[in-house]
């Protein structure tokens, strides 16, 4: 008998493969990132149609094979249908399961990045906190649970706590005014961006989405965690460029 497993997840990506059939990357808590296929869910009347959607959450039900998996059942929670009548955030979504999937691997603790996600789409319906800013949050989370986020609490220099004026690519992390000379180039960092950084890194993934910042602040975090995402992916994400283009 086929034994059949449940997994709790999210569809980072969907493509088609021949006639009728899908082929759907996975980002599940159980087993982390996986790959299924879906057979006959392009057809119209398939009740697997939805479900096989980017952004898609819910519980999965997969037979298990040698290299993938194969989709027969989903019992969907959250659709998110707001991010498909929303351009900017449609890209915006397609963007953060982008980064979401670049970070992730099979078998890898995924519960946290899937929090993530959820809360990152929640935010993008609800529009209470600008797509600009929901966009650097969830870059600087990532990077946090990913366990390569830049030090902003103390000089990464000589540890102090206090003057933290300037951010160190060289060394990713703050650096204060005596240390400065020695982290290569620097970024002015003033103390309301800073602050809404240390936030972001300490803050529970629930409370998150629970602030806005001001234009001269959201303007200078950008090239910081621009800097720091690179430092770590270096590569031009597909989503991304269009992504700039909508914001």
């Amino acid at each position: 008998m086929v034994q059949q497993v449940v997994l709790t997840g999210m569809v980072l990506s969907s493509m088609p493969i021949g006639e009728y059939d899908k082929r759907i990357v996975l980002l599940t808590d159980e087993r982390g990132k996986i790959t299924a296929f879906s057979r006959g869910s392009r057809r119209p009347n398939s009740t697997m149609l939805g479900a096989t959607e980017p952004c898609v959450f819910g519980k999965f039900v997969l037979i298990e094979g040698r290299n993938s998996y194969t989709l027969v059942g989903a019992e969907i929670s959250r659709y998110f249908m707001e991010l498909r009548n929303d351009i900017t955030g449609a890209f915006l979504g397609f963007y953060c399961l982008e980064l979401a999937g670049y970070f992730t691997k099979e078998n890898m603790e995924c519960r946290e990045v899937l929090n993530l996600l959820v809360a990152t789409f929640n935010a993008v319906c609800k529009k209470k906190v600008p797509a600009r800013l929901i966009r650097r949050i969830f870059e600087l989370k990532m990077l946090v649970i990913y366990g390569t986020y830049p030090q902003m609490f103390e000089c990464v220099k000589c540890g102090r706590t206090g003057q933290l004026e300037y951010f160190s690519e060289k060394l990713s992390g703050m650096v204060c005014p005596l240390c400065r000379k020695f982290a290569g180039n620097t970024l002015p960092v003033m103390p309301s961006s800073l602050y809404a950084m240390q936030y972001i890194i300490s803050s529970e993934i629930e409370k998150l989405y629970s602030f806005t910042v001001k234009e001269d602040v959201l303007t200078q975090m950008e090239p910081v965690i621009d800097r720091c995402l690179k430092s770590v992916a270096g590569i031009k994400f597909k989503s991304e460029e269009m992504l700039e283009m909508m914001l």
